[in-house]
């Protein structure tokens, strides 16, 4: 686990089209159908089995929500990034 970022370092570290919402980091993903959504959502889930750094997925019918913090530490922290990093690659690859 790391420290909770200062609000400079969420600022320069957020990956694009992912926002701050309190001590949380989130980003809605949009889909053509309900399944892909879904497929996405358990990408998202195998990613942060891997990362032991589970966020909060809301799927809905034609998007993902994805909501990150670190609970443990009272905030955003560096593993939050990350998470949104990784997330971010596979859904461009």
């Amino acid at each position: 686990m790391g420290d909770v970022l200062s609000e400079d370092e969420i600022d320069e570290q957020l990956p694009d089209g992912w926002s701050r919402e309190g001590d949380e980091i989130v980003r809605t993903y949009e889909f053509d159908d309900y399944l892909r959504g879904v497929n996405f959502a358990q990408m998202v889930g195998e990613i942060a089995e891997a990362q032991f750094h589970h966020p909060e997925l809301i799927i809905r019918y034609k998007e993902v929500e994805i909501r990150l913090t670190s609970h443990e530490e009272g905030g955003i922290t560096d593993d939050d990034i990350e998470m949104a990093e990784l997330i971010e690659t596979e859904r461009n690859a």
